[in-house]
Protein backbone atom coordinates (compact mmCIF):
# COMPACT_ATOMS: atom_id res chain seq x y z
CA UNK A 1 0.00 0.00 0.00
CA UNK A 2 1.07 3.25 -1.11
CA UNK A 3 0.62 6.20 1.25
CA UNK A 4 1.35 9.92 1.01
CA UNK A 5 2.59 12.17 3.83
CA UNK A 6 0.69 14.97 5.06
CA UNK A 7 1.42 17.97 7.69
CA UNK A 8 -1.05 19.29 9.93
CA UNK A 9 -0.17 22.82 12.20
CA UNK A 10 -1.87 22.85 15.27
CA UNK A 11 -2.53 24.37 18.63
CA UNK A 12 -2.39 22.48 22.29
CA UNK A 13 -6.41 21.68 22.45
CA UNK A 14 -6.65 19.87 18.70
CA UNK A 15 -3.10 18.07 19.97
CA UNK A 16 -4.54 16.62 23.47
CA UNK A 17 -7.46 15.44 21.55
CA UNK A 18 -4.65 13.51 19.09
CA UNK A 19 -2.90 12.14 22.14
CA UNK A 20 -6.25 10.98 23.37
CA UNK A 21 -7.21 9.21 20.73
CA UNK A 22 -3.79 7.59 20.65
CA UNK A 23 -2.15 9.57 18.24
CA UNK A 24 -4.58 7.92 15.22
CA UNK A 25 -7.31 10.46 14.87
CA UNK A 26 -7.72 13.73 14.38
CA UNK A 27 -10.94 15.01 16.54
CA UNK A 28 -14.39 15.97 15.20
CA UNK A 29 -14.45 19.35 13.33
CA UNK A 30 -16.23 21.88 15.26
CA UNK A 31 -19.10 23.41 14.09
CA UNK A 32 -17.83 26.39 12.63
CA UNK A 33 -15.21 24.44 10.82
CA UNK A 34 -17.14 22.54 8.20
CA UNK A 35 -13.80 21.50 6.47
CA UNK A 36 -10.58 19.79 7.66
CA UNK A 37 -7.31 21.23 6.09
CA UNK A 38 -4.03 19.01 6.13
CA UNK A 39 -1.19 20.78 4.16
CA UNK A 40 0.44 18.59 1.38
CA UNK A 41 4.17 20.20 2.79
CA UNK A 42 6.01 21.21 6.05
CA UNK A 43 7.12 24.58 5.28
CA UNK A 44 3.70 25.91 5.27
CA UNK A 45 2.75 24.13 8.16
CA UNK A 46 5.41 25.25 9.73
CA UNK A 47 4.67 28.73 8.73
CA UNK A 48 1.10 27.97 9.87
CA UNK A 49 1.84 26.53 13.66
CA UNK A 50 4.35 29.81 14.28
CA UNK A 51 2.83 32.53 12.55
CA UNK A 52 -0.78 31.79 13.53
CA UNK A 53 -0.44 29.33 16.60
CA UNK A 54 1.59 30.60 18.55
CA UNK A 55 -0.02 33.95 18.65
CA UNK A 56 -3.50 32.31 19.22
CA UNK A 57 -2.33 29.83 21.98
CA UNK A 58 0.97 30.35 22.80
CA UNK A 59 2.09 27.66 21.15
CA UNK A 60 2.30 25.50 17.89
CA UNK A 61 2.69 22.10 16.90
CA UNK A 62 3.57 20.49 13.43
CA UNK A 63 2.18 17.13 12.35
CA UNK A 64 3.23 14.78 9.98
CA UNK A 65 1.14 11.34 9.16
CA UNK A 66 0.60 8.80 6.46
CA UNK A 67 -2.80 8.38 4.61
CA UNK A 68 -3.38 5.78 1.81
CA UNK A 69 -2.70 7.76 -1.53
CA UNK A 70 -5.31 5.87 -3.01
CA UNK A 71 -7.94 7.32 -0.91
CA UNK A 72 -6.50 10.65 -0.34
CA UNK A 73 -6.62 11.22 -4.01
CA UNK A 74 -10.13 11.31 -3.81
CA UNK A 75 -10.46 14.80 -2.27
CA UNK A 76 -9.21 17.89 -4.20
CA UNK A 77 -5.98 19.59 -3.47
CA UNK A 78 -6.62 23.49 -3.07
CA UNK A 79 -3.85 25.93 -3.95
CA UNK A 80 -4.96 28.73 -1.39
CA UNK A 81 -2.04 31.09 -1.27
CA UNK A 82 1.78 30.87 -3.43
CA UNK A 83 2.36 27.93 -5.64
CA UNK A 84 3.94 25.95 -2.62
CA UNK A 85 0.61 26.80 -0.17
CA UNK A 86 -1.79 23.47 -0.98
CA UNK A 87 -4.35 21.70 1.12
CA UNK A 88 -6.54 19.13 1.14
CA UNK A 89 -9.84 19.61 1.99
CA UNK A 90 -11.92 17.35 3.63
CA UNK A 91 -15.23 17.89 4.53
CA UNK A 92 -16.11 17.71 7.86
CA UNK A 93 -18.73 15.01 8.37
CA UNK A 94 -16.14 12.05 5.76
CA UNK A 95 -13.24 12.96 9.19
CA UNK A 96 -14.07 9.94 10.87
CA UNK A 97 -13.60 7.79 7.20
CA UNK A 98 -10.50 10.00 6.93
CA UNK A 99 -8.75 9.00 10.20
CA UNK A 100 -9.75 5.01 9.45
CA UNK A 101 -7.56 5.93 6.36
CA UNK A 102 -4.70 7.14 8.24
CA UNK A 103 -1.49 4.72 8.59
CA UNK A 104 0.41 4.48 11.67
CA UNK A 105 0.78 7.13 13.65
CA UNK A 106 0.57 10.99 13.85
CA UNK A 107 3.96 12.64 15.02
CA UNK A 108 4.58 16.16 16.42
CA UNK A 109 7.73 16.98 13.88
CA UNK A 110 8.04 20.71 15.18
CA UNK A 111 6.93 23.13 18.67
CA UNK A 112 6.97 26.51 18.34
CA UNK A 113 6.59 28.81 21.47
CA UNK A 114 6.03 32.21 22.01
CA UNK A 115 9.34 34.22 23.05
CA UNK A 116 9.14 34.68 26.33
CA UNK A 117 10.86 37.95 25.94
CA UNK A 118 8.50 39.54 23.56
CA UNK A 119 5.41 38.22 24.91
CA UNK A 120 2.86 39.81 26.32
Amino acid sequence: METSTLWRPTGPQELALVEASGWRAWPPRLPDQPIFYPVLNEAYAVMIARDWNVPASGVGYVTRFEVERDFAARYPVRQVGGRDILELWVPAEELELFNRHIVGRIEVVHEFRADPVTAG
